[in-house]
């Protein structure tokens, strides 16, 4: 080893003695109180272990085949969790570099000039040629190689800070990621119920136009046998009702087609490329355990982030205090100059340097001061950010939990509604071809019947509805644990596979 590179070794080895300190302070994650079980349980069901939790796939729970098949389009295809995608592998490049500026800028310089003249104004002997003048010209070549090291050795732990600020924001951005796309998933699962929903209104909306329609031949048929109970006004009545829902029927397409529109986008597609089949087949309600509140704090991908952000605010502190703190940066060169360029690389030829610069701060009038207070009220509103989010977790799963138990009872009630209502359309019905009733109570029992089948129908998408809610408030089976170290990458990331081609 030479000189000049015992030099260099040793300058890096102090550096890295140097670099031992690290100001700011280290991070604790913020205690939050988290109750010991959910008040909502009470009546609905009992809490289960976190291992029957929904998993990866957890539409499957569902058993409908539209979710089975679009569901998984959503991670590489929707474009809101693409544009999430980028913002964290920025994120993973911003830590790598960070992590650069932990180590020497190495580099290499060349350069070779040939210059002419007279002999005089070169300081050199005439060797050849004679100028226009009639004095001595000469042409001199030179050459120069030579290696360069720069570094700013990280003393008091700003770079690290940046590297630690840097990684928590890229683990906040995965967590991002995944809410994003756990967010598009039970959009689309929501979206989904309610065409099938309207596909059932439409279904139930075809039935009662037959109803109404039997009902006017049986008050024309009544009317031509001169049963007193049947005026002509009544016929007009059956028949107005019967074009009103028709009518009904018609506008009830209107909202099937956005919903198709609106599946086919959060799908990544053109609103065209998509044809959805009718049909009457309702999702299956699922049984999803709830399990203990404190599992929320690892399941649910925005706490993740909102957490990981805490992190990074912290790091931030530890990056404006060490602004306190001298800085140090150290150079070396090593190389050949020759001139001219026989022999460049001999011994004779090397040269070298090396240098230390140190700067400091004496008087900014406040400034970093100022920094470190921002730096700190910042981690101030994240911590506030991280406890606000965790109180809405647990209201979000409270309230899917009242909302399931309660509809619940009321689809048991509307079950016996809708029954008693059916029977007391047939009832009417046979009253009013006996000539009993007029049709007055026909179209009452009717308008009953067809609002509690509405209504039973509502209720059914508001229990699927809120079942997707509570699947995605507790996280949809995803866990804090999938992060991945940006510093130490070991699997892929949520979403890390290309988006395939829009048509």
């Amino acid at each position: 080893m030479n000189a000049s590179s015992l030099r260099l070794c040793l300058i890096v080895a102090l550096g890295g003695l140097l670099s031992s300190c690290l100001v700011g302070p280290n991070y604790h994650r913020p205690a939050v109180p988290v109750p010991a079980r959910y008040k909502e349980l009470s009546g609905w069901t009992a809490a289960q272990p976190a291992d029957g939790a929904p998993k990866g796939n957890w539409w499957t729970a569902f058993h409908d085949p539209l979710l089975d098949q679009l569901e998984p389009l959503v991670a590489v295809s929707n474009q809101t969790v693409r544009q999430d995608y980028w913002n964290y592998e920025e994120a993973v490049a911003e830590v790598k570099v960070a992590r650069s500026q932990l180590f020497p800028t190495l580099g290499i310089t060349g350069s070779a000039t040939r210059a002419g003249g007279p002999a005089s104004a070169v300081g050199v002997a005439p060797t050849a040629g004679t100028g226009s003048t009639g004095g001595a010209s000469t042409v001199i070549s030179s050459v120069a190689l030579e290696g360069t090291a720069s570094w700013t050795p990280d003393l008091w732990g700003k770079v690290r800070r940046l590297i630690e600020e840097n990684a928590a924001t890229a683990e906040a951005d995965e967590a991002t990621l995944a809410n994003a796309t756990l967010s598009e998933q039970t959009l689309l699962a929501t979206t989904a119920i309610e065409l099938r929903l309207a596909d059932a209104d439409i279904e139930l909306q075809r039935r009662t136009v037959e109803a109404y329609r039997d009902a006017l031949r049986v008050t024309r048929q009544q009317g031509m046998a001169g049963i007193t109970a049947t005026p002509p006004s009544a016929v007009i009545t059956a028949q107005v009702a019967l074009e009103t829902q028709e009518a009904a029927l018609v506008g009830l397409g209107v909202a099937r087609a956005q919903y198709a529109h609106a599946i086919a986008v959060l799908v990544g597609r053109n609103p065209e490329a998509l044809d959805i089949a009718h049909s009457t087949v309702m999702p299956t309600l699922p049984t999803v355990p709830v399990g203990v509140p404190s599992t929320l704090l690892q399941r649910r991908p925005d706490i993740a982030a909102a957490e990981r952000t805490m992190d990074a605010q912290n790091a931030a502190i530890g990056i404006a205090v060490a602004a306190y703190y001298p800085t140090l940066s150290l150079s070396a060169a090593a190389g050949f100059s020759q001139s001219p360029l026989d022999g460049l690389l001999h011994a004779a030829n090397h040269v070298w340097s090396i240098g230390a610069t140190g700067t400091e701060t004496v008087f900014d009038f406040g400034a970093r001061h100022g920094q470190v207070e921002a730096a700190r009220a910042a981690y101030e509103g994240a911590v506030a950010s991280y406890r606000q989010t965790v109180l809405n977790a647990f209201e979000d799963v409270e309230n899917d939990l009242a909302g399931l138990r309660i509809l619940a009872e009321q689809a048991k009630a509307l079950e016996v509604a809708v029954r008693d209502a059916l029977r007391g359309t047939q009832i009417a019905l046979a009253e009013f071809q006996a000539g009993t009733v007029d049709y007055t109570t026909v179209a009452a029992a009717q308008e009953i019947q067809l609002a509690d089948q509405q209504s039973a129908l509502s209720v059914e998408e508001s229990r699927l509805l809120d079942a997707v809610s509570l699947i995605g408030d507790l996280g949809g089976g995803w866990s804090d644990s999938e992060l991945r170290d940006p510093l130490h990458p070991s699997k892929p990331a949520v979403a890390d596979v290309p988006p395939p081609p829009l048509p």
